[in-house]
Formats: C-alpha cells, sequence, structure tokens
C-alpha cells in the first residue's frame, strides 16, 4: 500500500461506515415513526374517550336531576295516599255508621207501623182499616223518612 494509499484509507476511516449508520439511522427514525403514529392513534381515541365521558357525565347530572325530581314527586304522592286513606278510612266509617241508623231507623218505621196496623194500646194513633198506612204496608212506605247526609 503506498503512502497516498495509506493515508487517503487513514483519512476515508472515520467515514467509512457512514451508509451503514445512515441505514441505522433511517430504521431508528422508521420506528420512532410508527410509535409516533401509534401514539397520535391512541391520542385521538383518548380525546373521543374525553368528549364521549363529558357527555355522559352531563347526561348523568341531568338523570340526577330527573332522579330527585322524581323523589319528590314520589314523597308528594306518599303524603297524598296517607290523607286520602285517612279521610277513605273516615267515609268508610261514616258510611258504616249511617247504614247502621238508617237499619235502626227502617227497624223502627216497622215496628211503629206494626203497633199502628195491630191496633197497640200502647200507640197513640189508631187506625181504620181503610186507612191508607194500615193498608199500605205491603206496597211501600207512605212516605220516606229523610236521612242526613252530613258527617256527626
Amino acid at each position: 500500500m503506498s503512502l497516498r494509499t495509506w493515508a487517503r484509507h487513514i483519512a476515508l476511516a472515520p467515514y467509512q461506515h457512514l451508509e451503514e449508520d445512515m441505514q441505522s439511522l433511517k430504521q431508528v427514525l422508521e420506528m420512532k415513526n410508527q410509535q409516533i403514529h401509534l401514539q397520535e392513534k391512541k391520542i385521538i381515541e383518548l380525546e373521543k374517550l374525553v368528549e364521549k365521558n363529558i357527555i355522559l357525565e352531563e347526561r348523568i347530572q341531568v338523570l340526577q336531576q330527573q332522579n330527585e325530581d322524581l323523589k319528590a314527586r314520589i314523597d308528594q304522592n306518599t303524603v297524598v295516599t296517607r290523607q286520602l286513606s285517612e279521610e277513605n278510612a273516615n267515609l268508610q266509617e261514616y258510611v258504616e255508621k249511617e247504614t247502621q241508623e238508617k237499619k235502626r231507623l227502617s227497624r223502627t218505621n216497622e215496628e211503629l207501623l206494626w203497633k199502628l196496623q195491630t191496633g197497640d194500646p200502647t200507640s197513640p194513633i189508631k187506625l181504620s182499616p181503610t186507612s191508607p198506612v194500615y193498608r199500605g204496608s205491603s206496597s211501600g212506605p207512605s212516605s220516606p223518612a229523610r236521612v242526613s247526609t252530613t258527617p256527626r
């Protein structure tokens, strides 16, 4: 090897692997670009998830408000139901009392009619056999009794 060749070889020695280094750097750059591309995809997916979460959180707030409104309505309905139940119980008690009073008055009426028809000596009124009350007992009462419908 001549001095010149040898000098040239020494001068070019640091650049001898330059092409291999460039190929290696290209491969590293390509791998890094792929990683960046994957990370960008993940970022886009995460951004979509964030948007979806924001929408879902807003929907949750709306549903929670609706839930609170419904709970308030249920509470109001429970109060009204209790009041109506109490009122219904009171009305049923009133109807039962009125029914008993009607039965008592009906019995009293029948007893008085019987006394009138049989000529009971304790009866203050005597009826003749031609009297409408005396004859009308089988065809119905001579006059309907008035019954109060207001609670006592």
